[in-house]
């Protein structure tokens, strides 16, 4: 190998175990609940403020389908990208600064793929800059009694004071699913057409390996580790599971499959 190559390879190196390790140093959290009764079945670290990461999305989601309920936006309404939009980092959809995209689309990018750049023009549709809608955000989060999260974007890359729990997370998964049950199916689904592009979904694995799941949600930024949440039917019993900080997406599925079956064991 030529010495040129050497501060590349080293660098390279570094940021490895700099990424695995702030992977596995974030602290860890899960929780399951009753679906049906809010019945505590199992938690571990529940109440521990942590970096939500994709899973601020589904608070995005919550404040765009109720936006969508009242009348105040339409699925059909085009919205035009900012370059505050196109330049949000990946996961993306690959919108481009003065597109019109129809806020269906949008929905759907964020939902299945967790494209940032999506949810950053879903907040910007709605209440024309992303930080009105985060104060959007945290008032629908104080409705819901998420008294420890808190909003700082819409789509969950990490920022100072941006945080919540795994109880919050999982009362918020389930009140999406009885509030606004014509809407919840975007979680289940693998691959979906998102105006621009097919999409396919950041939490495929677990909605492939997971018995009975009707929705899933993942996410992953290095200070959050792996994130998932998953709403989940067994018989006539359902149940909500959240977990932060898995070390790998190998180990959050491995591990929400043992507390699921912890989950409706307790049931």
């Amino acid at each position: 190998m030529s010495n040129k190559f050497l501060p590349l390879v080293k660098w390279a190196a570094i940021l490895l175990v700099f990424t695995v390790t702030a992977a596995m140093s974030a602290p860890y959290a899960a929780i399951v609940i009753n679906a049906k009764s809010g019945e505590i079945l199992h938690e571990e670290n529940a109440d521990t403020r942590l970096h939500p990461a994709g899973l601020t999305k589904l608070m995005t989601l919550y404040v765009a389908f109720d936006a969508l309920e009242t009348g105040m936006i339409g699925l059909d309404d085009r919205i035009e990208i900012s370059l505050k939009a196109q330049v949000e980092p990946p996961a993306k959809l690959g919108v481009m600064k003065g597109q019109l995209i129809k806020l269906r689309y949008l929905i759907r990018a964020a939902g299945v793929r967790g494209a940032n750049d999506a949810s950053t023009a879903i907040a910007e549709g709605i209440d024309g800059t992303e930080v009105a809608f985060a104060k959007r955000m945290n008032g629908y989060s104080q409705e819901l009694g998420l008294t420890r999260s808190q909003w700082k974007n819409a789509h969950g890359l990490t920022s100072k004071g941006h945080l919540s729990t795994a109880r919050d997370i999982a009362t918020l998964f389930r009140a999406l699913r009885q509030d606004f049950p014509d809407y919840f199916n975007l979680f289940s689904r693998i691959r979906t057409h998102a105006g621009l592009r097919e999409v396919a979904s950041s939490s495929r694995r677990m909605l492939s390996n997971v018995g009975g799941i009707q929705g899933a949600k993942f996410g992953y930024t290095r200070a959050a580790g792996f994130n998932g949440a998953v709403y989940v039917n067994r018989g006539n019993e359902e149940v909500v599971a959240v977990i932060f900080g898995a070390r790998s997406s190998a180990t959050l599925n491995k591990r929400m499959h043992e507390i699921l079956d912890i989950g409706f064991s307790a049931i």
